[in-house]
């Protein structure tokens, strides 16, 4: 089967992080989920434009969804900022993002 060579992703520079720290680079508390309050998140983008970003507390797998207005930084930082400010201070100890290009 013939692949359009647009369809290729190489070359693009998707998912390419200045500086980003590696998933390994954690404290080991957030990697054996003992202590509440740590947290994972992804961006999750939809038909027609739409952006919900999800954040799963990873001792007790408590999922909040964040309706996004746009992907852009300034957005997403504003909506999880307004939504993770209504938990109490004990349970914002660190977020990991998902950096995947899917």
């Amino acid at each position: 089967m013939r692949w359009a060579q647009c369809a290729s992703t190489a070359g693009q520079p998707r998912g390419q992080i200045v500086d980003g720290l590696s998933i390994r680079d954690r404290p080991t508390d957030v990697n054996d989920r003992a202590i509440p309050g740590h947290w994972e998140g992804d961006l999750i983008t939809g038909s027609e434009n739409t952006h919900i970003a999800t954040l799963v507390e990873r001792q007790s797998r408590f999922t909040m969804r964040v309706k996004v207005p746009g992907k852009d930084t300034a957005s997403v930082v504003t909506a999880l900022t307004t939504q993770v400010r209504q938990l109490p201070s004990a349970l914002r100890r660190s977020l990991t993002w998902d950096r995947g290009m899917e």
